[in-house]
């Protein structure tokens, strides 16, 4: 696992290609009160242009008090299967367009 320029991107090979990660957002409530949405990774090809939202199910409600969960946290392995299930979804990262959001399951699958 190595850092990129910005502190909080990562960098991670999957499929002997390089891939810039970062968590876009943290486990968190909805503005619907009854619901929770789990954590989003944002993905990208070094190289490439488009980006992929990798959002996972928001799993069970954290205790009162919990830290905020931290980038480094997050297992590498998850990551990397995450995107290779974006990539067998469809994510073409050398296209051009809006970022494409594809929901994961708790496994990264």
């Amino acid at each position: 696992m190595s850092r990129s320029k910005k502190s909080d991107e990562f960098e991670l090979e999957v499929g002997g290609e390089p891939y810039v990660w970062r968590l876009q957002r943290q486990p968190q409530w909805s503005s619907d009160l009854a619901e929770r949405r789990g954590m989003a990774i944002a993905v990208r090809h070094r190289d490439g242009q488009r980006e992929a939202i990798l959002e996972f199910p928001a799993g069970k409600e954290p205790k009162f008090g919990v830290r905020q969960l931290q980038p480094s946290q997050i297992p590498m392995e998850l990551v990397a299967t995450a995107i290779a299930s974006g990539l067998e979804a469809g994510w073409e990262p050398f296209s051009r367009g809006k970022p494409v959001a594809i929901a994961v399951d708790e496994a990264g699958r």
